[in-house]
């Protein structure tokens, strides 16, 4: 009997769902810990807890549940995208044509992976995708455009808009 093994090359199977804990509403102090995060992600537990007044374990198990919960969905670090030579940054809006419905998910998935890509939000209303990115020139932007979207048979439409300054705000 030959035995013959595969191994698993390209991406990997989507993970099943795994349920999560009903939401629950978010009291004040859950709102203060989210606040006090979003303003610095690296605030060690002991801070935390002295900025929002409770104790270190009752804040250490809320900030866990909060994950566990999806509230909290990562911790990142905010790279200006200039100090790696990508001085221009783009959103780009894109519509799919109405048969490609069927592989929108590998269509993200593809946009996803690309190193120009920042972001890419699912929209409601005309376009259906907006598509943050970051190049070094506008030729790489020209490339990105005409390489990974209008080339790509399931793309209908692309609006290019140039982003001038992004400023972050903080949680009200």
């Amino acid at each position: 009997m030959n035995v013959i093994s595969a191994k698993h090359v390209g991406p990997r199977p989507a993970r099943p769902n795994i349920p999560r804990p009903s939401p629950a509403p978010l009291d004040d102090t859950d709102r203060a810990i989210l606040a006090a995060l979003r303003t610095n992600a690296r605030i060690s537990n002991k801070a935390l807890a002295e900025r929002v007044g409770i104790a270190q374990s009752t804040c250490l198990a809320r900030v866990r549940m909060l994950r566990e919960r999806g509230v909290i969905r990562g911790y990142h670090a905010d790279i200006d995208p200039k100090t790696l030579g990508q001085d221009l940054q783009a959103m780009i809006a894109v519509r799919l044509n109405a048969m490609a419905r069927g592989h929108m998910r590998e269509f993200v998935a593809t946009l996803s992976g690309q190193p120009e890509v920042l972001n890419v939000f699912f929209l409601a209303g005309a376009n259906d995708y907006l598509v943050h990115v970051a190049v070094a020139s506008t030729e790489d932007l020209r490339r990105f455009v005409a390489d990974q979207l209008n080339r790509n048979p399931d793309v209908a439409y692309t609006e290019t808009n140039l982003i001038f300054e992004h400023i972050r705000t903080d949680i009200h």
